[in-house]
């Protein structure tokens, strides 16, 4: 009598357990996609003109500059969700997108462009970061238009995007 109170009790325990579980099963991918070696030159020569010589090159194809590394949690994969503060501009110094004075955007990284997904794991909660990205890993070449058909981004613009990541969940 008291193994079948004891066993009942063990299988009751663990549908209880089972049943509180967090099952976190990421919906993102992390894409593989790299860009054409002509966008990459292009970017880099882009990047000379503007005076930009110390950026380094991820092997998907954008350039970063790590401004400060930070020292909290990593981004641990593209469900994570960060809150970040950030100014998007292109290479002519027109900014495309940027985050309100003392706002910030939050979003599971899976949400946004390739180049964001790569670059933001490089660094840490605090940290800043600039990107430099191609068009292949941003907009790629068709126009970003809003409901009113306006043009919001100019299919293959090459971006420049100075990110903040303020948190990490």
């Amino acid at each position: 009598m008291m193994i079948k109170r004891t066993l009942a009790f063990l299988f009751v325990a663990s549908i209880i357990i089972t049943s509180c579980v967090k099952h976190n099963k990421c919906a993102y991918t992390a894409s593989s996609i790299t860009a054409p070696d002509t966008e990459v030159q292009a970017l880099n020569d882009s990047l000379h003109n503007h005076g930009i010589f110390s950026a380094t090159q991820d092997p998907s194809g954008f350039y970063y500059k790590i401004i400060n590394a930070g020292s909290g949690t990593f981004i641990s994969n593209l469900c994570s969700t960060v809150s970040v503060s950030y100014k998007g501009t292109y290479f002519n110094g027109t900014t495309l997108d940027s985050t309100a004075a003392n706002q910030l955007a939050t979003f599971q990284l899976g949400q946004v462009i390739v180049g964001w997904q790569k670059g933001l794991p490089l660094i840490s909660k605090g940290g800043e970061i600039a990107l430099y990205i191609p068009h292949s890993l941003a907009y790629g070449p068709n126009a970003i238009t809003d409901n009113s058909g306006n043009i919001l981004v100019p299919g293959n613009s090459y971006l420049e995007f100075d990110v903040n990541l303020v948190d990490i969940q």
